[in-house]
């Protein structure tokens, strides 16, 4: 039988990771730290002189230019995106992530590093249910010819299309049923990957600072940089859905919904965000109890898997 609902998520110990910032190239430690419920997924910068925290919500969006970026009162946590994946990946609803620099460790260039973390903490239930938010009419944003939506579903999917004009990246396409299990295998290990003329560039403004073969993919005219080659024969648009997971992720509650993505960023991702948070018809938030969930119709069986809710292991 199914539970009566299904509850929060947070760590069950402390937990941390070294690594550098991809554009600041500066060396950061993170540390995660169980949270109660109902304190969602907040950031802390632990290297000033008074600690700022910046919760990871969309209103604290300062920047998606190269990554997302959040700020509050003049400070900023960039790159947050792999690992909200993550955390959204694994059904984390509540942690203190302390900082020691102004940016997340860009690690492999994937999720998997802080899935790993997140596993190595452990993972424990609240008596709280979550907090759904769920899709009630379609919203679609597009910018050229850039587009992506959300739509009314019974779970969370995310559908995406990638199509750069290069031999390697044409034309891929990947639909993903969310659920933990098919995050880690599916998803996690997708690498960010950039143009090897963008990655000249970018450091001569004194950007990617932290970047190398060791963290992304890297792609010249005709062929890749990284002679280990692609973890999946299609990772670029694998990697696009780790990115878009994490910013949805910053709704501050699990979606329910199907999200289409063609040619997206960061930029778009945001920008969907936003206009489904301007207007309320838009979505329900609902707690996540059998009785209220059976109230919309949803369906419970694939629900769990949209929570990321596979059975916790003691």
């Amino acid at each position: 039988m199914p539970p009566s609902s299904y509850n929060q998520r947070t760590l069950s110990k402390t937990a941390s990771l070294q690594g550098i910032g991809l554009h600041s190239g500066a060396k950061v430690t993170l540390t995660l730290r169980p949270a109660p419920a109902g304190h969602g997924i907040v950031f802390v910068r632990t290297d000033l002189p008074r600690p700022v925290s910046i919760p990871a919500l969309a209103e604290y969006v300062v920047d998606t230019s190269l990554a997302t970026t959040l700020g509050r009162d003049g400070v900023k946590v960039a790159t947050v995106e792999h690992f909200m994946a993550a955390m959204a990946g694994l059904g984390i609803d509540n942690a203190r992530v302390e900082l020691d620099g102004p940016e997340v460790p860009i690690m492999d260039g994937s999720a998997a590093p802080f899935a790993a973390l997140i596993q190595e903490a452990g993972i424990r239930e609240l008596d709280t249910p979550k907090e759904l938010l769920v899709i009630r009419k379609s919203v679609s944003v597009v910018d050229g010819d850039k587009q992506a939506s959300l739509t009314p579903s019974t779970n969370f999917r995310i559908s995406c299309t990638i199509d750069f004009e290069h031999p390697i990246i044409q034309g891929q396409a990947f639909d993903l049923d969310f659920s933990d299990r098919e995050f880690s295998r599916e998803i996690s290990r997708a690498r960010t990957f950039g143009f090897l003329r963008d990655v000249e560039k970018l450091k001569k403004l004194g950007l990617a600072r932290g970047g190398s073969l060791e963290n992304a993919i890297v792609v010249d005219e005709l062929s890749i940089l990284n002679p280990e080659g692609l973890r999946f024969t299609d990772e670029f648009v694998r990697h696009k859905i780790l990115d878009a997971i994490g910013d949805v992720s910053l709704f501050g509650r699990p979606v329910i919904g199907h999200l289409t993505a063609y040619k997206t960023g960061h930029a778009l991702n945001h920008k969907l965000v936003r206009k489904v948070l301007s207007d309320p018809s838009c979505y329900e938030i609902v707690p996540a109890r059998r009785l209220d969930l059976e109230g919309l119709e949803l369906g419970l069986p694939g629900l769990a898997g949209a929570l990321a809710l596979e059975p916790l292991v003691a």
